[in-house]
């Protein structure tokens, strides 16, 4: 092969890869695009409940007063329930 034609051959070759370098590059870009609209929008949501849970954090030891004194009575329920279900079964 003569030179001119391996000069050639280097320089399309070169070519070659810059070319699907760029391309690679584009979709990269583009995938990136895609990316930061979904956190843009994965943020905005975040945003609303912190919003949400403003509004609710000052009342959730109102909410949760009642609720432990329901869970220290669960255990007498149950051994009540117990005995009803086992007087039952008899």
């Amino acid at each position: 092969m003569s030179n001119a034609l391996l000069t050639l051959f280097s320089i399309l070759e070169a070519v070659a890869l810059i070319v699907v370098l760029a391309i690679a590059l584009i979709n990269v870009r583009i995938r990136l695009r895609k990316i930061a609209a979904l956190l843009a929008t994965l943020a905005q949501g975040v945003g609303n409940v912190q919003g949400h849970l403003r509004l609710v954090t000052p009342t959730v030891p109102q909410i949760n007063a009642p609720l432990r004194d329901i869970v220290g009575a669960l255990p007498a329920m149950c051994e009540m329930a117990e005995t009803i279900a086992d007087k039952a079964g008899k």
